[in-house]
């Protein structure tokens, strides 16, 4: 019994710094770190690595970008993968990560409040088991860490399904229905594509501009392409060329209800972090009519839509591709860093550090390539400041002695 009320009141110091969230960015800097000798505790709210690809994902999904671009520092991913591994592949290629340099998350421990103490100088943070203590503090829960849900006129008067694309798996369950999907992204292009496969008819909402893209050009990645000619051309006139490709080789999207931004989507992507949509099939169905294109949604009716045009269209389901939001502002006691949407404030390539040892991975809008840049330098500027307070110990000892520390009082 003392040992359990032990649990329940005494902080868990961790000799290294705490990392909430055991998605890709939480794992690239505990691998970073464990690569240069220095200890880690990964807290993670669920029972798996990488939750969101694990639980929040279609069952077609692949990397949009080549593999080569979406490597985790210090491991590549196996040469018999394809350019663009599947959901599954790159789950396994997490799980290998996390193996790799023997990463142990704390599973099932959502975080509920983390602050910096200045008496101690010390950050705690608090769990639903326990409070843990460290001199530094990685927020790794990422852009996309909670559904966004939009506030739609009439949202609740609709009869029919409303699902997140957080919770759709396949059209499968949709086979035969008319679907009225919400948002024109990446996401929301590649639900369609999926709904008519199983002889759904998508109807697909799209409110603003947006690029699209080939995801590759003539067996050439449209996004290493852009990556190589940016070393030597100005972005204006990459952007340029990339759209003179892409009108090429999908045509006039204006035609088909996709407005194009007045902003190069290279230029849109680093100012505001909006993705162009790399097309895998989608902008064909639009063009044969499997697709329909829709204006935006002035109000939902029991049975359907009104949109902002005067149509008025029965559906049976609606889908929701409308993004994911950090969740930082719900547990983070700190006002200086983050934006109240929970971004850094500073952009990239600057906004991985704060102030008394806070840091931050996974927040660029710019992928696993920016989670990767992010985490490097996490990992160099912590472990100067852990060897100055520790000396060149092995990982082997200081993380044997946290785990012995971990259990006795957990036990």
């Amino acid at each position: 019994m003392s040992s359990c009320l032990e649990a329940e009141h005494s902080p868990i110091f961790v000799n290294g710094p705490i990392i909430v969230g055991a998605g890709p960015s939480g794992l690239s800097v505990a691998a970073c770190l464990s690569n240069r000798g220095v200890p880690s505790v990964i807290l993670e709210r669920t029972d798996c690595l990488a939750s969101l690809w694990q639980k929040r994902t279609y069952d077609r999904l692949k990397l949009h970008l080549p593999k080569h671009f979406c490597e985790l520092p210090l491991m590549k991913f196996p040469k018999n993968f394809p350019r663009y591994p599947s959901k599954q592949q790159f789950i396994s290629y997490i799980e290998s990560y996390a193996a790799r340099f023997n990463i142990k998350p704390v599973f099932n421990q959502p975080v509920e409040k983390a602050e910096f103490d200045v008496v101690s100088c010390l950050w705690k943070v608090k769990t639903q088991d326990a409070v843990y203590t460290s001199k530094w503090l990685v927020v790794a829960t990422g852009e996309n860490a909670e559904p966004v849900v939009p506030d739609i006129p009439g949202l609740k008067n609709f009869t029919g399904p409303v699902v997140h694309t957080s919770a759709y798996k396949s059209g499968s369950e949709f086979a035969n229905r008319k679907v009225l999907v919400v948002g024109c992204g990446n996401s929301g292009m590649e639900v369609c594509l999926d709904l008519c496969r199983y002889n759904a008819l998508p109807h697909m909402v799209v409110r603003n501009p947006l690029h699209v893209l080939p995801r590759d050009f003539f067996g050439l990645s449209s996004f290493g392409i852009a990556m190589t000619l940016l070393k030597w051309f100005p972005l204006k006139l990459v952007d340029n060329f990339l759209l003179l490709l892409a009108n090429s080789y999908l045509g006039n999207t204006d035609r088909l209800g996709l407005r194009r931004p007045k902003t190069g989507p290279i230029e849109l992507k680093n100012a505001t972090g909006k993705t162009p949509v790399l097309d895998v099939g989608a902008i064909s169905l639009i063009q044969s009519g499997q697709i329909r294109v829709r204006h935006a949604v002035k109000e939902l009716t029991k049975k359907g839509a009104k949109f902002v045009d005067g149509q008025e269209m029965e559906f049976e389901s609606i889908i929701l591709a409308t993004g994911y939001k950090s969740n930082v502002p719900d547990w983070l006691k700190e006002n200086s860093f983050f934006t109240k949407e929970g971004m850094p404030k500073t952009p990239f390539p600057n906004g991985w550090k704060g102030e008394n040892g806070l840091y931050t991975v996974g927040f660029t809008k710019r992928g696993l390539l920016g989670t990767a840049f992010d985490a490097v330098k996490i990992a160099e500027d912590i472990t100067d400041q852990w060897m100055k307070s520790n000396g060149p110990l092995s990982a082997s000892n200081i993380c044997s002695s946290c785990i012995i520390h971990f259990h006795f009082n957990k036990s």
